[in-house]
């Protein structure tokens, strides 16, 4: 049970249909090889997501130049997603709609100088459900900054991924202890019922 997370997921809570977007996190070229396992995953959250009628939205991470870096281009050692580059492309293997909205973001959350809070508040979501990758980086920190501003949080199990299931694992230990519902693939297909 040590490396299990099911203990802190004592929270049950399905999303609000009317209420709450999907929002898929940077599955882009560049994180193929993690993300490449969680695709099926993702392609049916974003499946029950349209029959349930919630948007999706996605991000792309990436970088213009040195003043959009910030502490990554330390941490990382200069191994960033350049704009522009094949790495920063979304897989293509999504099933993405002209109409669905793109956030480009700069940094570990979907929030931080992105117009995605002012676009769930104008139109009237409340509610985000969380999948993509790096489960421990861009999916936590946007889940961690969508709770503190206010939004109920759904942080999917298998449609988020990270390098190993240590990191995984640890990060929903800690989002289902203080900060998101877990759901999962079977969870969301209550969301149409």
């Amino acid at each position: 049970m040590a490396n299990s997370y099911e203990e802190y997921a004592i929270r049950d809570r399905v999303p609000d249909a009317k209420k709450a977007v999907l929002l898929v996190i940077d599955m882009q070229e560049y994180f193929r090889g993690m993300a490449e396992p969680i695709l099926p995953a993702i392609q049916r959250s974003i499946d029950l997501a349209r029959a349930a009628r919630i948007p999706v939205i996605f991000t792309q991470h990436s970088h213009n130049g040195p003043s959009e870096y910030g502490m990554l281009y330390e941490w990382w050692d200069g191994n960033l997603i350049m704009a522009g580059s094949p790495e920063a492309e979304l897989m293509p293997e999504l099933p993405k709609l002209e109409s669905d909205k793109l956030v480009p973001k700069h940094t570990y959350s979907g929030f931080y100088n992105t117009d995605l809070e002012r676009h769930l508040k104008e139109t009237g979501k409340t509610e985000v459900i969380i999948t993509g990758v790096m489960t421990n980086l861009c999916c936590e920190t946007t889940a961690r900054e969508a709770f503190i501003r206010g939004f109920r949080v759904f942080f999917s199990s298998d449609a988020t991924a990270t390098i190993n299931e240590d990191l995984h694992v640890s990060s929903l230990k800690s989002l289902a202890y203080g900060f998101a519902y877990l759901v999962n693939v079977n969870s969301l297909a209550a969301m149409s019922k």
